[in-house]
């Protein structure tokens, strides 16, 4: 794409820009062209869209009005002018379109390095719990066993372990991939692929091999060295199981896995199968459970794990030894019984020697001549400790002459002559014969000249036989490597391998391949690299260059930095790259005024914003020194709390060290003045004790001086104020006269107060008394006879009072409280008795009299309504009424009432003045 904009850049001279793109919102990518600040547009993710055409469409209407010339041609120079742009427009339109489709891939199908750490971790661990589930729950497996199984599946998910070994790149979820079944790595299937290729080339070549094409040849893993056959060479992208081609990208999965049950043959085969969900790395141990006896067979058979299933009961083995003699002591265990251990004395093959010697081994030879006379009787066997019969003797029998031409018969005690002729035997050349007669020991070295060809054929010369010819003529030849000549001296054709170090450097870019001179790509780097945290004590191992792109490891281990500020040791935290963290501990430097520690947080290296500082013109102007610099600032003032007493000495407060000082605390003073009455009213101020004053709490020079008047309660009963200001002690007696009234409220009198106050109730009584009679009246009605007198008038009226009869006749006098005491009463006598009489029958007289006068009065009224109900005429009603005439009584009876009680009432009276 950058190479179309070029085009475009140089061809017409508008677009000098790039193409940059910048991922955007939803599944599309925006392209962003530099082609003097017009270009501008935008591709979707699928490729469709507009394309930036401001900078093809300016370049190629500036093409065309520079190439227009003056003439009938230029409206063809025109039209040809706009069909090459229109043909360059689409060209860096498709080049656009390819490049944002494959930008959006690798954003959309990266791995997880852009994933947070904290969901990428709790999404990892429901993955891998899912994919060992199976095996943990249904068969009750030990998790132990996965380890190895779970390192494999923690790397698929970790960003950047998953490396491909040929071209040192990391293995992204959305590739193609391929993985060894012997070591388990994983590799890009381009690189596989290619990698399988150039090797079978490597082995099948011509230089090695003449028959090329017609065998099998076989191709090695990168890492492990694992032989595959050309059959085996990938051609498709399956998952880990094998079972489904191209298997999709699901971010719930194990990357490249398909999510069904593994179902791989075990190793070694037991049987089974894997029941993880598909996976990468090796299978665990079987995790079945199977029945089985021991190695020696002498235990019940149990259920065990099918990948143990091989067990040890611990007892004696019990089986004989190859000795015969002895059985096996050791525990149960698998496999052929061990040599017997012990020791027995044993005699040698021959019988000539006994020695001590391990059961185990009970054939053994010494180092002594047989010595055994054979059968021709002439001679000894001269085999060392032999086995069985010695043999006949070798000088027996028909023997051949040194040439092997002759043979003779003689007895063994004779040798057998040479024969005369000619040796004839091939020399050591391989092409003349020896020529001297029969001879024993071995024929002479060839003396015979000859013209030789040297080794590599281009050169004769005439020597003896049994010197080689080599020529000083170097071979030109290229070596397999195909990079170096052989420069060997004579060399026949058959050029060996080159045996110069290849020193190419791997793709890891560190290290220089250390095989000899090859042909092909080199082998992967084996180093792993370990790329450590700060501390250098955790660690990742790599391969080797990947350390640039693979991020430290979190160290668990405290950082041990020396401090930079003024402390021995600074705060614990975690191992980290770059500047450690301010320093919080407590500075604790003495300060030179108090003498106290600087309690605030070390500051030693604060940062702290210049001022003063050049302002650049423009954001084209870099800032020449930094915003913020790291110094050392002062402690702060001290404020370790310092007990001190205010100046009132009402308290003692703990004040910050920097203030210490005579301090007020806002209180009222509250020391007792001269008065003894009242207290000091200033806020809290400077005293000055006085040596012979020992009250603390005695005012001072300084305090206030008492302005008020004296306040002191007076004594019960005084109503006056005291006549002095406000004084210390008692008050004098008051002497004010004060105006009582007497007992019986009448009299007003004046008394001093001080009299009043002090008497007791006895002097209080006597001085309200106004000597007079008491004006009271006694609830007989009569007046109180005692003097002026408090409480109530005492009940003992002598008084004499009238005192009648119930009828009022008799009367007699008597004293007053004899007859409040219901001690004397006068009866009424005969006579009162007969007037009471009269008057009744008087009274029942006049009461019967007036019944009748009543019953008249009604009769005549209902009469009267009578006629009224008949509708007779007033005028006629007069003349109907009947005339009722008035009694004496009824006309005078409200003025005979009062005579006649007149009457009664004097003739009581002289009835009761009659009896006396």
């Amino acid at each position: 794409m950058e190479a179309s904009w070029r085009r475009v850049a140089s061809g017409r001279g508008r677009a000098r820009g790039r193409a940059t793109a910048a991922p955007s919102s939803g599944n599309g990518v925006h392209l962003r062209g530099v082609g003097g600040g017009r270009e501008k547009g935008s591709v979707g993710a699928a490729g469709l869209g507009p394309i930036p055409g401001g900078a093809a469409t300016s370049a190629a209407a500036g093409s065309s009005a520079r190439r227009s010339p003056a003439g009938p041609e230029a409206p063809q120079t025109s039209v040809a002018s706009e069909l090459m742009s229109q043909k360059k427009f689409e060209e860096i339109k498709k080049a656009n379109q390819a490049a944002a489709k494959k930008l959006v891939e690798e954003h959309f199908n990266s791995s997880s390095e852009e994933e947070g750490d904290e969901d990428f971790e709790g999404k990892r661990g429901k993955i891998v719990a899912n994919t060992f589930i199976t095996y943990t729950t249904q068969t009750d497996g030990d998790v132990r066993e996965l380890e190895r199984t779970k390192q494999y599946v923690n790397e698929a998910f970790q960003a950047g372990a998953m490396t491909c070994l040929i071209c040192i790149a990391s293995v992204k979820r959305n590739q193609a991939v391929w993985s060894c079944s012997g070591c388990f790595c994983i590799f890009h299937m381009p690189c596989i692929q290619k990698w399988a290729k150039d090797s079978q080339f490597l082995v099948s070549s011509p230089l090695t091999d003449d028959d090329f094409g017609k065998r099998d040849y076989p191709w090695p893993c990168p890492k492990c060295r694992f032989e595959y056959k050309r059959s085996d060479t990938p051609s498709r992208y399956y998952c880990y199981c094998g079972k489904v081609e191209d298997p999709p990208l699901d971010p719930w999965l194990v990357p490249h896995s398909c999510g069904q049950v593994c179902e791989r043959d075990f190793k070694p085969p037991c049987g089974h199968k894997c029941l993880l969900l598909c996976h990468p790395g090796p299978c665990p141990p079987c995790p079945k459970m199977v029945t089985t006896t021991c190695y020696c067979k002498k235990a019940k058979p149990i259920p065990r794990r099918c990948s143990a299933k091989e067990w040890s009961c611990h007892l004696p083995c019990g089986r004989k030894l190859l000795c015969g003699q002895h059985k096996c002591e050791n525990p149960c265990h698998a496999g052929s019984c061990p040599p017997c251990p012990r020791v027995s004395r044993q005699k040698c093959v021959c019988g000539k020697q006994v020695a001590e010697r391990s059961c185990a081994s009970p054939l053994w030879h010494c180092d002594q001549v047989c010595g055994k006379t054979l059968p021709c009787g002439n001679h000894t066997c001269e085999q060392v400790c032999h086995v069985g019969a010695c043999g006949e003797c070798p000088r027996s029998g028909k023997r051949f002459c040194p040439c092997q031409k002759s043979k003779f018969s003689l007895p063994c005690t004779e040798d057998v002559p040479t024969c005369g002729d000619s040796c004839d035997k091939v020399l050591e050349c391989g092409i003349h014969r020896c020529s001297q007669r029969c001879h024993r020991g071995p024929c002479e070295t060839c003396r015979q000249e000859v013209e030789k060809h040297c080794r590599c054929g281009k050169h004769t010369k005439r020597m003896p036989c049994h010197k080689p010819y080599l020529c000083e003529t170097k071979c030109v030849k290229m070596r397999d490597c195909q990079k170096h000549q052989c420069r060997r001296k004579c060399c026949p054709g058959n050029c060996p391998p080159c045996d110069q170090n290849c020193g190419r450097t791997l793709g890891c870019r560190n290290h220089k391949c250390p095989s000899v001179c090859h042909r092909g790509s080199c082998y992967p780097c084996p180093e792993t690299v370990d790329v450590k945290c700060n501390c250098g004590n955790t660690k990742v191992t790599v391969p080797c260059g990947r350390e640039r792109t693979t991020r430290p490891p979190k160290c668990k281990e405290q950082c041990s930095r020396p401090p930079t500020c003024h402390h021995t040791s600074q705060e614990k935290h975690r191992c980290h790259f770059g500047s450690c963290p301010p320093c919080h501990q407590p500075c604790r430097k003495v300060l030179e005024k108090c003498g106290h520690l600087c309690p605030a947080p070390c500051h030693d290296q604060a940062l702290i914003k210049q001022t003063g500082r050049h302002q650049p013109s423009g954001p084209w102007e870099q800032p020449s020194e930094p915003a913020f610099i790291q110094t050392a600032l002062p402690c702060p003032p001290c404020q370790v709390p310092i007990p001190m007493e205010c100046l009132g000495k009402h308290e003692v407060s703990p004040l910050p060290c920097h203030t210490v000082g005579p301090y007020s605390c806002r209180r009222v003073c509250g020391r007792t003045l001269d008065c003894q009455n009242h207290t000091c009213m200033k806020e809290c101020h400077k005293v000055t004790e006085i040596d012979s004053c020992t009250d603390k709490n005695k005012a001072a020079p300084e305090c206030l001086q008492c302005e008020e008047g004296c306040s002191k309660s007076r004594p019960p009963g005084c109503p006056h104020p005291c006549v002095l200001p406000c004084h210390p002690g008692e008050c004098p007696p008051c002497v004010q006269m004060l105006r009582v009234k007497c007992h019986c409220k009448i009299t007003s009198l004046y008394v001093e107060c001080r009299k009043i106050t002090t008497a007791d109730v006895n002097e209080k009584n006597l001085l309200s008394c106004c000597k007079n009679q008491c004006p009271k009246e006694l609830p007989c009605g009569h007046r109180c006879k005692e003097m002026c007198h408090p409480g109530e008038c005492p009940f003992n009226c002598n008084q004499k009072v009238k005192l009648r009869c119930p009828c009022k006749r008799i009367k007699k006098e008597l004293q007053c409280n004899k007859i409040r005491e219901n001690q004397i009463s006068i009866e009424c006598d005969i006579t009162c008795k007969e007037m009471k009489r009269k008057a009744s029958e008087i009274k029942e007289a006049e009461a019967k009299a007036a019944l009748e006068e009543e019953k008249r009065r009604q009769q005549a009224e209902l009469e009267a309504f009578e006629n009224r109900l008949k509708g007779r005429r007033k005028k006629n009603r007069k003349r109907d009424e009947v005339a009722v005439e008035l009694t004496l009584w009824q006309k005078y009876k409200y003025y005979l009432f009062p005579v006649c009680a007149v009457v009664v009432l004097v003739f009581a009276w002289y009835i009761a003045h009659g009896v006396d």
